[in-house]
């Protein structure tokens, strides 16, 4: 399974290797060598069809569900400026927060649906369906699938905020949780 990410910034793509995905909500250890640990909010989708080049129109034929998320970077890896140092920071195992059960593509198409993203109970991040998310996530299966062919239960995710800090290099646990549509996607605990 792959976990294809475009970046906030570049617009570029990243390829995380599926360790990095966490499904149960478990609490996180932060590595010592990590310092600071940047968070980056994502919608995402799970990829129903194998496809490669798919054209913009026949998207919607390709993924059948999506959810908001967040992918965690080692911030002492990611303050190099390189391409090297991001696709590194991109590798360390439990740092892809994907929450399942997804929903349908209509959800992100209704207004007023929010998503919630908190740090010890203050919002750090925050938006709702009022944006249309399902056109740029369709782009970027698109352009994705001209990179990577998308098979099967393969997740593409867009950044949709750049990375900012969620715990300093000074900081030893806080506990995160997101919600979106009045759901509890996540709860966790970062430690270290």
């Amino acid at each position: 399974m792959n976990i294809t990410v475009k970046t906030y910034g570049s617009g570029s793509f990243v390829c995380r290797p599926d360790t990095t995905w966490e499904r149960e909500s478990r609490d996180f250890y932060i590595p010592e060598f990590c310092g600071a640990l940047l968070y980056s909010p994502v919608v995402f989708a799970r990829i129903s069809k194998a496809g490669k080049c798919i054209a913009p129109k026949f998207v919607r034929r390709y993924y059948d569900g999506m959810n908001f998320g967040v992918l965690f970077y080692p911030g002492a890896i990611l303050k190099g400026s390189s391409s090297e140092s991001f696709a590194f920071a991109s590798i360390l195992d439990h740092t892809s927060v994907l929450p399942f059960p997804l929903y349908l593509p209509e959800v992100f198409r209704s207004r007023g649906n929010a998503f919630v993203f908190r740090k010890d109970g203050d919002i750090l991040y925050g938006t709702d369906t009022g944006t249309d998310f399902t056109g740029p996530m369709e782009n970027c299966i698109s352009e994705a699938s001209v990179y990577t062919s998308q098979r099967i239960g393969d997740i593409v995710v867009m950044e949709i905020g750049a990375p900012e800090t969620v715990l300093a290099e000074n900081e030893k646990r806080a506990v995160i949780s997101a919600d979106f549509c009045d759901n509890r996607l996540f709860e966790l605990s970062l430690i270290r």
